[in-house]
């Protein structure tokens, strides 16, 4: 009888992420309250919201691998005063969008925004901009319509150098093992390094209640794994070269103190376009967006004028 006791431990043990995303929220119980407003794509419901002027120049925002679409409002607040709409909206698997199962690839994404933009009319000329892996999503979009991109703006930026932890890679690059781990102690350790910011006062109010709510998401866990083992493990030297060569403009802002994405990014990404505009936040780590908010306005104020004069 040993034997099938210690089975039963390993099935329990085994089974504990999957019992735990069954009590998860699911997406249309997730968002019941959500602002805004939801498009129904060809991969499944998208959340979207217009912040800013009702016309003007069109600036698309793409959030991170964690933070949803609200990591936006304090820099959508600032391109609003410079005369810019703003779109903000949910990848797949964050915030109140679907979480569709598949890998998380730069097509993948690349065909949520382009169904985005062909529902909102966007057709073309619009200013794409990337927070952290947004950026490294926005970077395959440009690479692969760029006669869609009139500029590109990168914000912390992945797609040339990314470190995580030990743990974290040992979950990307191992499957099976990789997605218990991930689920239960990773995401266990995260949401408790969350915790610890609650009560920080940031340019976002309430953004890390938002980041923990995501926690609580039926298919967010899964997806931020795959997004680490497929869009967010691409070197983008080959799609920067091609952005260089179509002639997009391209800035980089980087934030001086990242731990995320280090600053040797800026010396590697001038090296695959040498026409790539880049600046520097000083004193800010990834969390920039939201911690520098009006240092990052006041970068893009000079960096859009053209747009708006």
């Amino acid at each position: 009888m040993g034997w099938i006791v210690v089975l039963a431990i390993i099935a329990g043990v085994a089974s504990i992420p999957w019992l735990a995303e069954s009590r998860r929220y699911s997406a249309d119980e997730f968002r019941k309250k959500a602002p805004g407003r939801f498009a129904k794509l060809s991969q499944g419901v998208t959340h979207y919201q217009w912040l800013g002027r009702a016309r003007g120049p069109v600036v698309v925002c793409i959030h991170g691998l964690t933070t949803p679409s609200p990591v936006w409002y304090a820099i959508a607040e600032g391109l609003a005063d410079l005369g810019y709409r703003v779109l903000v909206y949910d990848l797949y698997g964050r915030g109140f969008s679907d979480a569709p199962r598949g890998p998380q690839t730069g097509d993948f994404f690349a065909r949520q925004l382009s169904d985005l933009l062909d529902h909102q009319d966007l057709a073309e000329d619009v200013t794409l901009m990337g927070y952290s892996m947004g950026g490294s999503i926005g970077t395959h979009f440009t690479a692969k319509h760029p006669s869609r991109v009139r500029r590109l703006i990168l914000l912390a930026s992945g797609g040339a150098w990314l470190r995580e932890d030990k743990l974290t890679e040992i979950c990307r690059k191992t499957p099976i093992i990789g997605d218990w781990l991930h689920a239960v102690i990773v995401a266990r350790r995260d949401r408790r390094a969350l915790r610890t910011r609650l009560g920080r006062i940031f340019d976002i109010r309430g953004i890390v209640e938002l980041q923990l709510a995501e926690y609580e998401s039926r298919g967010f866990l899964r997806s931020v794994l795959s997004s680490r083992r497929h869009m967010l493990s691409d070197m983008q030297e080959d799609a920067h070269r091609a952005i260089g060569r179509e002639g997009v403009p391209v800035v980089g802002i980087w934030a001086e103190k990242d731990e995320m994405i280090p600053l040797k990014s800026l010396g590697t990404t001038t090296q695959w376009n040498r026409s790539l505009r880049q600046e520097v936040i000083q004193d800010a780590d990834h969390d920039v967006g939201f911690t520098h908010s009006k240092d990052v306005i006041d970068v893009l104020r000079d960096v859009l004028r053209e747009d708006v004069d």
